[in-house]
């Protein structure tokens, strides 16, 4: 029997809040649990406040990977989030607002952590999975895109925030987005930050596969607010993937009340996947991944650190204003007012805590 040297840095049992770290069974081609070969399981466990990671969550991600890595029986990761509602909706928010806004040498040493985040997950050992059960918007698109597959629940919605709450998607989407949807879409989405269906990101080349996960009576159904049953409208646009509207959305919107979300084909899916890349050759499909990767790593490389600076000194300006105005407005009001801004700017007004205290938005009724 070999003996093995431990390469973990920490104990591999050392547990972070807000992170699970789960081992399952392989499954063969025909179904039945492989004896001594497993796939690990990374959950995002924040659903309260939409798996966003806070900076204990991220340093637990990265152990995660880490040690997923160095499993010697692990063939394939799962990076994935408890709940039905958000794989991940990026840097959790209310830390960021309380915490980091104003303080650009601690958000700096913050987004060491994410950039380790993010290059841990494009460094990993293993083929990695993301399991998409909700939204993966900003920070949670960004380290989705990281993983070499996304299989998604249909009901799923991807996309950006950066520029409408004081940041730059500079976490990975403007080094991957470019990749895998090309130039002008990529544009659309980091700058203005207008979702897509998860139907839109399978035609896209966003992600690799995608469940309907609504149950209705006995049987799944597609998403009923997306058009999932024609390429064209009647003027030859396509309309595949986009929301409906009008009463074709009202009704789909009856539909989604009366069902219940079951996220078990997802996880069908998901296993179906991890079996197809446990019958490969180890090492080759290692290597594999790697020389795929590195289209991503390229980019990566070449812009993190530069990014990281610019994202740190920008807790000054837009984002101390952006993080707060979303952590303390209103329902429905979590937005500065972007036309007054661009005035005030243009007029001369300065970066002080004191004009930032006034862009905080108020409810129509204060206003």
């Amino acid at each position: 029997m070999t003996t093995f040297k431990d390469h973990d840095l920490i104990p591999a049992a050392t547990t972070f809040e807000g992170v699970r770290y789960e081992r399952r069974p392989v499954l063969d081609p025909h179904g039945k649990a492989a004896d001594g070969v497993y796939s690990a399981w990374i959950w995002l466990d924040n659903p309260n406040q939409f798996n966003s990671y806070t900076t204990d969550m991220v340093k637990g991600v990265i152990h995660a990977f880490r040690r997923a890595s160095n499993e010697r029986d692990v063939a394939a990761v799962v990076f994935t989030a408890v709940g039905n509602r958000a794989f991940c909706t990026g840097g959790n928010t209310k830390e960021y607002a309380e915490y980091y806004s104003g303080q650009p040498a601690e958000y700096l040493a913050y987004m060491r952590l994410f950039n380790d985040m993010v290059t841990g997950i494009l460094h990993c050992d293993k083929p990695v999975i993301c399991r998409v059960n909700g939204m993966r918007i900003a920070g949670g698109q960004e380290i989705g895109m990281a993983c070499d597959f996304t299989v998604a629940s249909d009901l799923a919605i991807f996309g950006q925030a950066g520029p409408r709450h004081g940041s730059a998607p500079d976490g990975g989407s403007t080094d991957f987005l470019p990749l895998f949807v090309g130039i002008e879409r990529a544009m659309e989405s980091c700058t203005l930050c207008e979702t897509w269906t998860a139907y839109q990101a399978e035609r896209y080349g966003l992600i690799h596969d995608l469940v309907p996960v609504l149950r209705v009576a006995d049987g799944f159904v597609t998403n009923p607010l997306v058009v999932t049953d024609r390429w064209l409208d009647e003027n030859g646009r396509v309309v595949h993937g986009l929301p409906k509207v009008g009463e074709d959305l009202a009704r789909g919107k009856e539909l989604l009340a009366s069902g219940t979300i079951d996220l078990a084909p997802l996880d069908a899916r998901v296993e179906r996947l991890i079996t197809k890349l446990a019958m490969t050759m180890p090492n080759c499909t290692r290597k594999t991944v790697e020389s795929v990767r590195k289209h991503k790593l390229a980019h990566w490389d070449k812009n993190r650190e530069t990014n990281r600076s610019w994202l740190g000194l920008n807790m000054m300006t837009e984002a101390a204003a952006g993080f707060r105005a979303f952590n303390e407005g209103p329902k429905g009001h979590r937005e500065v007012d972007f036309l007054d801004l661009r005035r005030r700017l243009a007029s001369g007004e300065r970066w002080t805590p004191e004009f930032i205290d006034s862009l905080m938005p108020r409810s129509p009724q204060e206003a």
